[in-house]
C-alpha cells in the first residue's frame, strides 16, 4: 500500500500547529454581553433557567459592566424590567423608566470603553408581552408601534446610549427610527437592527429573565423558521432603511441564514446566542453529558465561521478569558 503523499493531518499535530493556521478567530472586542436590569431591587436575583445569569440591580450592573470593559468586550446589550407595565409600554418612553436610567449608568459608568447598546421594543413593558400596541382586535398595529419605537429611541438616545437595537420586527422600523434620531440631532446614535429575528422555541428562558407577561406567541410579526431567504431579505431593507449593523436571531438554528446575510450585506453582521441555547449547554454541562468550556468555545467559533462579526451572548466575558488561552 502506498503512503498518502498529502496529509493535512500534519498541520494538526500540535497546539501550536493548530492555532497557526486556524482560520476563525473570536476575539473579546466582537462579543456583546446581554444585560438585565431590574427595578425596584437592591442585589441580583438569579434566572432560575439561565445558570449563571442574573437580573441585575442597578448598582450591581455598574460592576458588572466595568468588568466588561477591563475584559475588552465589544459592548453590553441592556434590557429593562419594570415594576409597572400598562397596554402600550409606557416604561420603555419615560425618563425616569429602569431602561433608560439603566443606560445612564452605564454611560457614566464606562464611558467610551464599552459600546452602550439598548433594546428598543415594548414587550418588557407591555402587560400583554407583545411587542407593539395592540388593536382592539388583540392583533399588533405595526404603524402605531412605529410611533412608540420613534419616541423610545429619542428617550434612549437623551440618557447617552451609542446604539439602539429594534427588535420588534415591525415593517419599517429601521427608518422609522432612523429618521427620528436624525431629525432631533442624534445622527451619531447607530442602529443595530434585528433584521431576521425567527419565532423560536429557544426564547424560553429570555421570558424568565425579562418577567415577559406573553400568552400566545408572535408568529404573525417574527419570522418563519422554515424561511432562509425571507430572512436575508428583511436584512437587505434594513440596510436600505439605515442600519449600521444587521442581526440574524437566534444563532445556532440560523448558521445558514447568517451566510447568506453576511454573502448578501456589505455593513457589519450580527447574530445573538440566545437564551435557550445558552441553557441547553449550560443544563447538559451540569449533568455531566458535555465538556462546558469546551462547548462555549466551539459554539461561538461556529458562529463567527458562519460569518457574523459581532456576537451577542451571555457568555461574552467567560469567553474572553476562554478564547485567550
Amino acid at each position: 500500500m502506498q503512503a498518502p503523499l498529502i496529509r493535512p493531518r500534519r498541520l494538526r499535530r500540535t497546539p501550536a500547529l493548530r492555532r497557526m493556521v486556524a482560520e476563525t478567530h473570536v476575539l473579546p472586542s466582537q462579543l456583546v454581553l446581554p444585560v438585565f436590569v431590574r427595578e425596584g431591587i437592591d442585589e441580583p436575583r438569579p434566572i432560575s433557567t439561565m445558570p449563571g445569569v442574573v437580573q441585575h440591580s442597578r448598582d450591581s450592573l455598574k460592576a458588572a459592566v466595568s468588568e466588561a470593559a477591563e475584559l475588552g468586550l465589544g459592548g453590553v446589550m441592556l434590557f429593562g424590567i419594570p415594576e409597572h407595565k400598562d397596554a402600550t409600554g409606557s416604561g420603555g418612553i419615560d425618563p425616569g423608566g429602569v431602561l433608560n436610567l439603566a443606560i445612564t449608568d452605564v454611560v457614566a459608568e464606562v464611558g467610551d470603553q464599552l459600546t452602550v447598546m439598548s433594546d428598543l421594543c415594548l414587550d418588557e413593558f407591555t402587560d400583554h408581552g407583545h411587542c407593539g400596541v395592540l388593536t382592539p382586535d388583540g392583533e399588533v398595529d405595526n404603524d402605531q408601534t412605529l410611533a412608540a419605537y420613534a419616541e423610545m429611541a429619542l428617550a434612549q438616545a437623551a440618557a447617552g446610549v451609542d446604539m439602539v437595537g429594534p427588535s420588534g420586527m415591525m415593517d419599517g422600523q429601521v427608518a422609522v427610527v432612523r429618521q427620528a434620531l436624525d431629525a432631533a440631532g442624534h445622527s451619531h446614535v447607530s442602529i443595530i437592527a434585528y433584521s431576521a429575528k425567527y419565532a423560536s422555541a429557544f426564547f424560553g428562558p429570555f421570558r424568565e429573565a425579562v418577567d415577559s407577561s406573553l400568552t400566545g406567541d408572535r408568529k404573525t410579526y417574527q419570522q418563519d423558521p422554515a424561511n432562509g431567504i425571507e430572512g436575508v431579505r428583511e436584512a437587505l431593507l434594513d440596510v436600505e432603511e439605515g442600519a449600521d449593523i444587521v442581526m440574524v436571531k437566534p444563532a445556532l438554528a440560523y448558521l445558514d441564514v447568517i451566510r447568506r446575510v453576511r454573502d448578501a450585506v456589505d455593513i457589519p453582521v450580527a447574530a445573538y446566542n440566545i437564551s435557550g441555547e445558552y441553557a441547553m449547554v449550560e443544563a447538559a454541562a451540569a449533568n455531566g453529558w458535555i465538556d462546558r468550556e469546551a462547548a462555549i468555545v466551539e459554539t461561538l467559533t461556529s458562529i463567527r465561521r458562519a460569518g457574523a462579526d459581532v456576537i451577542l451572548t451571555y457568555w461574552a466575558a467567560e469567553a474572553a478569558s476562554l478564547f485567550r488561552r
